[in-house]
């Protein structure tokens, strides 16, 4: 991440809140990181060595701070002006909430917006369907990390959609109207560039804490491996195939619920969907214009019509 390391590191530093215990942990990088990382050493400090992911480089910097407000920074997301300052009032106007989050954007690699994350106001049923939370716009109060049982390790993907559904059950979340974060997506990002890995660590997260996979995740995942489309800068396209492969796919990772999720699947397409997707089949493909950005999770909110 060294092409991005430096503007991570200075919206940071640049923050006006006045004390800012800033803690870099670095998992042996050979990119030329460390040594940008180096060059900022009297304002930060460094800690290099091999880690078993970036769940435990979470803990360990966890572990090493003092702060009662904690928050985690990607080396490729940055904060917006004023974002501390923002999260630390709201805490200290809230002192029954556990995570203060915002609104974010996301970015391309040279920093161009590319639209806003699709946060809401907090509503801890709806982390059953899909994760609503921009973690770069999160602040945690240090207790409720604590509690929550920190970032579970065994996690590479989904270790901060599983924090927010620990902490949500035993503690309440507050979103902020403001925009405090930016959050960069790109090919060489986690998020895209192990996109089966994400989809299924992500049904067995779901499936670990709500015993269900809702057809949302079962349809994108079955999209994604049918198309190989990483539904963000190639959004999801839905076609009948796709949606019929997903009835079967999610019986199977249903096993307990089968009525729940066939009335769930059956609900996504409309009569007059079906109709179109049917007579689909039988017209000539024309080429379809394609939509500069799109997320799985936006993607599927809407039935299949």
């Amino acid at each position: 991440m060294a092409q991005y390391v430096e503007q991570t590191i200075q919206s940071v530093l640049r923050q006006d809140y006045p004390r800012i215990e800033y803690i870099v942990v670095d998992g042996g990088s050979t990119d030329g990181t460390l040594e940008i990382l180096q060059r900022y050493e009297d304002r930060l400090r460094l800690v290099s060595g091999r880690d078993s992911g970036a769940a435990d480089a979470v803990n360990k910097g966890f572990r090493l701070s003092r702060g009662e407000i904690f928050a985690y920074l990607n080396a490729d997301d940055y904060y917006l002006p004023g974002a501390v300052s923002c999260a630390v009032d709201a805490l200290s106007a809230h002192p029954d909430v556990a995570v203060a989050y915002g609104d974010a954007e996301w970015v391309d690699d040279l920093g161009q917006t590319l639209g806003a994350y699709p946060t809401q106001a907090f509503d801890a049923s709806e982390l059953a369907r899909h994760c609503f939370i921009s973690q770069p716009a999160a602040f945690l109060r240090r207790w409720a990390f604590e509690r929550a049982g920190m970032m579970d390790v065994r996690l590479h993907y989904t270790y901060d959609y599983d924090l927010w559904i620990r902490i949500a059950r035993r503690h309440a979340l507050r979103k902020l109207d403001a925009k405090l974060a930016a959050s960069r997506m790109h090919r060489r990002g986690k998020s895209l560039g192990a996109r089966r890995a994400v989809f299924e660590e992500t049904l067995r997260l779901l499936r670990h804490h709500y015993q269900y996979a809702p057809f949302g995740w079962v349809h994108s995942y079955c999209a994604y491996r049918l198309d190989g489309r990483d539904q963000f800068f190639e959004p999801l396209r839905p076609s009948f195939f796709k949606y019929a492969v997903s009835l079967p796919a999610g019986l199977c990772l249903n096993p307990d619920h089968p009525f729940r999720y066939a009335r769930e699947w059956s609900a996504a397409m409309s009569l007059a969907g079906l109709r179109r997707r049917l007579a689909a089949l039988f017209r000539p493909k024309r080429p379809q214009l394609e939509r500069p950005w799109a997320t799985p999770s936006a993607a599927v909110r809407q039935p299949v019509s």
